[in-house]
């Protein structure tokens, strides 16, 4: 095994001239991220933007959703900002397609996010009402609809577009990384219409298996109209994430928009294509085993080479914190432990047997602490799992912000931590996308779905259900003697089999009597949702990534169980000194 990982490695990095440091500074100090020039505690609402519900959209949340989502949330819950899914392109295609954390470019975003309608020139191509109506009242996002209904109207938009100054400059600013990313989805559109079947890059001509080969240049030069296309959607999303960003902080958010930048990458995604010497052959990533997954798991894409990454000096790597952060206050980084290191798995190794291989941690830091500085933005580490003491210490003296979920913040007895036990240099959250929903942990909807998925049999459900049970009555009474729920609330959990909005509120104000800087409350919280966004370890078992919100934005105003809950929420952010400063 050992060999496979040098063979993956490959030979010894030369040091570009002008390169950061490979290791911290004699005086031990490790770069800073940004800081706020006044550190104050706020709050925001956590959003899957494919699944906003409106009145307007075309069936997925677009960034016209997100305009009017935060005109809501600063009126409604004094937030601060507005926490988002990662907007990173990806195939769309169900349902292996869909994930947010699995892109085919991490550098650029989905078109399905664009507000069509808001693009100059798209006004006497957009669709008939009748066919906007369906896909707005489906169940679930659509992803092909979706995308083949923007994608002709946007195209034929494009056929009339005459250049633009600041097109030019954009592309001008981009440069070879953004010409790649539209020569790829250049090229998989021409493959998919000429070669029906044809899904993945490594299936086409060998000549065309990269940017630079004689098949991709040709097609480039043959069909450069094509190619430019890709680019203007870019162009045309990074105008209205700006707009969306200002009008954020116009609107007196501090942060407004704060992105999540995915770990993963497909690897018969645009990234694989263009960079493969910045992946190393051979490996998977993955995860050790632990009492969740017994043999380990396997994420199925590869680590990246070091080696190539200090020989361009971080190119790669600072776009992707660049482009990321990019029109927004705050930007989280999903595993955050991949800055020190990940969990390698030699090729005819199973998970279990993979080892972990150390990054060149300082030299990532120093990026991620100039970048953020450039910026001006805030950095969230998603640090659950494997943490070790000097990666948190590390962590801490960055200034990066850890990510305290609720669920997993206990005691050694297994009692909830108190408020006063969580750290001050954190974002504080009941949850997040691969776990259940606040409403689904106290009725168990997410042991229900392992098994009707065959991800668990009824043995392994019945210990989890005992478990739920447990956890339940533990954190009832943790809020009882907390004083964080009316006095009449029932002492059993048994006796309450569904979870009011009198617990869920005190479920968010223990969170925000923490001293965490960041409270994250998740929309699911707010509308009582039951089914969480993603079930780990299934795919078309369950509508991953698909689901929407069970009310519509104009509803979150014209319903009263809406508006009580609202107010529930924005009493709590405003009597723990979280709200907006007037």
């Amino acid at each position: 095994m050992l060999q496979s990982i040098l063979d993956a490695l490959g030979p010894a990095p030369e040091v570009p001239a002008g390169s950061v440091p490979a290791k911290p500074a004699a005086d031990h100090t490790v770069p800073r991220v940004w800081q706020p020039p006044v550190a104050r505690k706020s709050a925001g609402l956590a959003i899957s933007l494919y699944g906003l519900r409106s009145e307007r959209n075309w069936g997925c949340g677009d960034l016209g959703d997100l305009r009017q989502l935060i005109d809501w949330a600063v009126g409604a819950l004094d937030a601060s900002f507005i926490a988002l899914n990662p907007l990173h392109a990806i195939h769309n295609r169900q349902p292996y397609n869909t994930s947010p954390y699995l892109p085919l470019c991490s550098y650029y975003r989905n078109f399905l996010y664009l507000d069509v309608a808001a693009v100059p020139g798209t006004g006497p191509y957009l669709p008939p009402a009748t066919v906007l109506a369906e896909l707005r009242a489906s169940e679930f996002v659509e992803y092909e609809r979706v995308a083949e209904l923007k994608l002709g109207v946007l195209q034929r938009t494009f056929d009339g577009f005459q250049g633009d100054p600041a097109f030019d400059e954009f592309k001008r600013q981009q440069g070879e990384l953004l010409e790649d990313f539209s020569l790829f989805c250049a090229l998989d559109e021409h493959f998919r219409r000429t070669r029906p079947g044809t899904w993945l890059w490594t299936d086409w001509p060998a000549d065309c298996q990269h940017p630079r080969h004689s098949g991709s240049r040709a097609f480039f030069k043959e069909n450069t109209r094509a190619v430019e296309f890709w680019m203007w959607l870019q162009w045309q999303l990074d105008r209205q994430l700006d707009a969306v960003q200002q009008h954020a902080r116009d609107a007196g958010m501090p942060l407004g928009l704060y992105h999540d930048l995915a770990l993963a990458t497909d690897r018969y995604g645009c990234d694989l294509w263009a960079n493969p010497d910045h992946f190393a052959r051979g490996c998977r990533v993955g995860a050790p085993p632990d009492d969740f997954s017994p043999e380990g798991q396997d994420w199925a894409f590869p680590p990246p080479n070091s080696a190539q990454h200090l020989r361009d000096g971080y190119q790669l790597f600072t776009a992707s914190i660049r482009n990321n952060a990019r029109h927004g206050g705050a930007l989280r980084l999903d595993h955050v432990m991949r800055l020190f290191r990940l969990f390698w798995i030699p090729e005819g190794f199973a998970a279990k047997d993979g080892t972990y291989v150390e990054e060149r941690w300082a030299d990532l830091l120093a990026v991620l602490a100039r970048e953020s500085a450039a910026l001006g933005v805030r950095i969230i580490g998603e640090d659950l799992g494997t943490v070790t003491d000097a990666m948190r210490q590390a962590l801490n003296e960055s200034g990066i912000l850890g990510y305290r979920v609720l669920y997993f913040e206990r005691e050694h007895d297994g009692r909830f931590k108190h408020p006063s036990r969580y750290s001050s240099q954190a974002v504080a959250t009941v949850t997040t996308h691969d776990l259940p929903t606040l409403a689904g942990f106290w009725s168990g909807a997410d042991i229900e779905a392992r098994r009707a998925a065959g991800l668990a049999d009824e043995e392994v459900c019945a210990r989890h259900r005992a478990e739920r049970a447990r956890d339940r009555q533990n954190l009832l009474d943790c809020l009882h003697e907390w004083q964080l729920v009316p006095s009449g609330t029932a002492r059993l959990a048994a006796e309450i089999p569904q979870l009011g909005p009198e617990l869920v509120a005190g479920v968010i104000e223990l969170l925000a009597q923490t001293s965490c800087e960041l409270l994250v409350v998740n929309q699911e919280e707010l509308t009582g949702e039951v089914y969480q966004q993603n079930l780990p370890g299934s795919t078309a078992q369950y509508p991953n990534w698909r689901r929407k919100m069970t009310v519509t934005l104009e509803e979150l105003d014209q319903r009263p169980d809406m508006r009580a809950m609202t107010n529930r929420i924005r009493d709590i952010i405003i009597r723990h000194d979280r709200g907006l400063v007037k």
